[in-house]
């Protein structure tokens, strides 16, 4: 499975920031130092994604969600707290966060915790979708019975305006 990754903290690697450490830190000598500088840097860079994908969506973005609980996994989603791509790169309760866009040009994010691992697909509701449908899409939702045709009647993929930002082709 193909991902366009739009920002991560997970499987980091010191080697790959030594350059730079050299460069900016250099009295930076201590291990546990360096981490906590990588880290912070990251951390930045994830804001750096936020300025890039300053993306308004006039009707709302809904996140569906696969959640990896304690107690087994779960369906559900959040609707309509989203109005701009960018506010969708937060809000996770993991160690470990990826955001990514996949081959079929969805916006989604793996967000691993102590529990387990929540899977989250963001799409922007279409125009001329009524509330009706929107309520009958989110029963579905709950029930585990939604269908990629059911995305794709109702909510649309986030990945080409993603793309253009960073000039991924095929989205």
């Amino acid at each position: 499975m193909e991902k366009h990754i739009i920002w991560t903290n997970r499987d980091l690697k010191l080697e790959d920031w030594e350059d730079c450490l050299k460069d900016w830190e250099p009295e930076i000598t201590d291990e546990y130092e360096k981490w906590e500088m990588v880290n912070r840097w990251n951390d930045e860079y994830l804001d750096d994604e936020r300025v890039n994908l300053n993306i308004s969506v006039p009707n709302g973005i809904i996140c569906i969600a696969d959640l990896g609980l304690w107690n087994g996994r779960r369906s559900g989603y959040k609707k309509n707290f989203l109005y701009n791509i960018k506010d969708c790169l937060s809000g996770t309760c993991g160690d470990y966060v990826t955001w990514y866009v996949d081959e079929l040009g969805d916006l989604r994010c793996e967000d691993c915790h102590h529990d387990g691992t929540n899977y989250y697909t963001y799409r922007a509701w279409k125009d001329d979708v009524s509330e009706t449908r929107k309520e009958n899409f989110m029963a579905k939702i709950y029930a585990g019975t939604v269908t990629r045709k059911d995305m794709n009647r109702v909510t649309r993929k986030l990945g080409k305006e993603i793309g253009e930002v960073y000039g991924w082709k095929n989205m």
